[in-house]
């Protein structure tokens, strides 16, 4: 193409030829674009997908038996798929597009099917392409969380309906809340990667649908333990590298927000994982792989939301007591309550999101020097933002559990929910997928 342009230059008349040369083709883009930081993005693009799969793919896979490998690895993988397109389709735009007429509570459809974004086109200092699939990647992991819920016992069908549901319904109008210019971001709400927007909203639905849908046959009494903890433990690996992307990515930059998010990210992942190993060791004599990658998730979804916010010594003490109190979460539902949350979903997830957006309105005080946060908005005082983050995570909370109780409810009644008692016996793998994981 551009051979033939040059050939034909000579053609033109020396003032035409001054004018083609003259014209920027896409200069406003060249210029608004900042290269370094958009390197970055596309980096933590890359590192959030790979989050999901493989990495928390790998991880819940080898927490179920063996029969039902393949159908959590399905789950997974469809769900990527699925909730891609519904991103594409509408997601992005409920979440994102500022011209809706209740733009408080819910964007509008103007980037339906990604309109208006063009290979030129910007957000902030990113390819607007490219901010549209950074939180495509937010999109997949979230509802693939709650595969740790529902995991050997729902149906293939309903886990795509609910994904295309959830998504709609749930994520979309509180993503559009928190980040996209929705009445809790407008209040001051400090939730830099997801502690709302992720964490609870996947445990809450991962609590309603264990309530829902019901205990897996043999629980509480039938013993259920992982089959393969070295599939685990390389997931878990993989979800503590992809979280750098997660959090650091979620500066939008290659900046010191980036840097310090990456810094308490991992501190915090540390301690939650030797907390957790901690207790294990004190009450049981004996530390566990399980105890140690479950603890290190908890401290990773605690600092999500103050990564942005905090320094390293709030990261130590967020991690730390995201570990003791997640490994007492996992015990009161699954032991007092009863409540099969397969993969300990709400305890981990759930709990360690509400407990790290309330964390946040305290640990971002700059007044706490030791803990080096990064200062309140103009105007906040810590009782201010406290009551700011109250208000996000109970909102949350109960629009969360309303909505995804309808959703399944209406799942329910089309299509089913669960399979049915002897092809649960038989494992979902053969049943669903006519596939084993295994064949030795």
């Amino acid at each position: 193409m551009h051979c033939k342009s040059f050939i034909a230059l000579p053609t033109f008349q020396p003032a035409a030829l001054f004018f083609l040369l003259a014209v920027p083709v896409n200069a406003f883009a060249a210029d608004d674009v900042n290269g370094a930081n958009t390197a970055w993005i596309l980096t933590s693009t890359a590192l959030v997908l790979f989050m999901t799969i493989p990495g928390l793919s790998l991880f819940y896979a080898g927490l179920v038996r063996s029969k039902n490998v393949l159908s959590v690895l399905m789950q997974c993988f469809g769900i990527t798929c699925i909730a891609s397109i519904v991103w594409l389709v509408a997601g992005y735009s409920i979440a994102f597009d500022d011209g809706g007429s209740m733009n408080a509570w819910i964007g509008g459809l103007n980037k339906v099917l990604f309109a208006g974004v063009l290979e030129e086109s910007v957000s902030g200092d990113l390819p607007e392409s490219l901010f549209a699939m950074f939180q495509m990647t937010f999109a997949i992991i979230t509802p693939a969380l709650v595969v740790g819920a529902f995991a050997e016992r729902m149906r293939f069908s309903a886990t795509i309906i609910f994904t295309v549901l959830w998504l709609l319904f749930v994520y979309s109008p509180i993503t559009h809340w928190v980040w996209g210019g929705g009445w809790l971001g407008e209040m001051g709400l400090l939730d830099f990667a997801g502690g709302t927007v992720v964490h609870i909203t996947a445990g809450v639905a991962s609590l309603v649908a264990a309530l829902v849908i019901g205990p897996r046959r043999g629980f509480p009494t039938q013993a259920m333990p992982p089959h393969n903890m070295t599939m685990s433990m390389t997931g878990a690996g993989m979800l503590w590298v992809g979280w750098f992307g997660f959090n650091g990515g979620s500066a939008l930059a290659a900046n010191g927000d980036a840097a310090m998010a990456m810094l308490v990210t991992h501190i915090s992942a540390a301690a939650g994982a030797f907390s957790w190993m901690a207790v294990e060791w004190i009450k049981h004599k004996k530390p566990s792989a399980l105890g140690g990658v479950t603890g290190m998730v908890a401290g990773l979804g605690t600092i999500t939301p103050a990564s942005g916010f905090v320094g390293p010594g709030g990261a130590l003490v967020i991690g730390m007591v995201a570990g003791i109190l997640c490994y007492y979460a996992v015990l009161f539902i699954k032991r007092t309550l009863k409540i099969d949350d397969s993969l300990d979903v709400f305890p981990v997830h759930g709990v360690g999101g509400i407990l790290g957006t309330f964390l946040a309105g305290i640990f971002a005080s700059s007044a706490l020097s030791v803990f080096s946060g990064q200062g309140y908005a103009e105007g906040m005082t810590m009782l201010s933002q406290v009551g700011v983050q109250i208000t996000g995570i109970l909102a949350t909370i109960v629009y969360t559990a309303i909505t995804t109780f309808v959703i399944f409810k209406v799942i329910e009644m089309f299509v089913g929910l669960r399979v049915h008692d002897e092809q649960e016996t038989e494992g979902l793998d053969l049943v669903l997928h006519d596939e084993r994981g295994y064949d030795l």
